[in-house]
């Protein structure tokens, strides 16, 4: 059995960890209520990519009121971590994903652009949303305007980007939809892209939302 001081020794290290813990999971939950709170002040208005289909961050997706007169009537939400805001006001799909360069978005593609065309096919409009609308959505987007319109990826991303300047998805993201790219039109037309973006500027970091 262990001696006294060897219990006192292993139980007195257990609370200071414990509350080194607590301190750096609040500092992480403080830092996510400011950026909550700056998206919900400066990013709370979809934005028009084609007609029927918007793009926004969670932001946008809880603004009920603009959404009815934009005619949404479909939310998509690509996100694990949230739930719909108004379940009584809209049909929810919801792709519960993180936004990390080994998630695997490509999977749920082909649903997603379903999900858009069900939409527009009933007469209404679509807004497709993660956090904060830069990544996991915009991903979506792009795959969808890359497979209905036959865009290339740099069409489809520069059109998005043109309209929505912060729409940038990660560079495990921008890989799948290469892919995808590949499968269409035999062609990866963002190489150049993806090169400059590691070499150039460093290695992208990206949260977990």
């Amino acid at each position: 059995s262990l001696s006294r001081s060897s219990r006192d020794k292993g139980s007195s290290s257990s609370p200071a960890m414990d509350k080194e813990t607590y301190v750096k999971n609040r500092i992480q939950e403080l830092v996510r209520l400011i950026k909550v709170a700056r998206v919900y002040r400066q990013d709370n208005v979809p934005s028009l990519i084609q007609e029927g289909l918007y793009l926004g961050s969670f932001a946008a997706a809880s603004n009920k009121n603009v959404l009815k007169s934009c005619n949404v009537t479909h939310i998509l939400t690509v996100a694990s971590s949230l739930r719909p805001a108004h379940p009584g006001d809209f049909v929810y799909k919801v792709v519960p994903v993180v936004d990390k360069e080994d998630t695997n978005l490509e999977i749920y593609f082909d649903e997603c652009i379903d999900f858009i065309d069900e939409a527009k096919k009933q007469g209404g409009s679509v807004l497709v949303h993660c956090f904060v609308g830069k990544s996991r959505s915009v991903t979506v987007i792009v795959a969808y305007l890359m497979k209905k319109h036959g865009m290339t990826l740099t069409q489809a991303l520069q059109h998005v980007q043109s309209i929505r300047p912060v729409a940038n998805p990660n560079t495990g993201f921008i890989r799948q939809l290469q892919d995808l790219e590949k499968s269409l039109q035999g062609i990866a037309s963002l190489y150049f892209y993806l090169t400059c973006k590691i070499t150039v500027f460093g290695e992208s970091k990206f949260e977990v939302l």
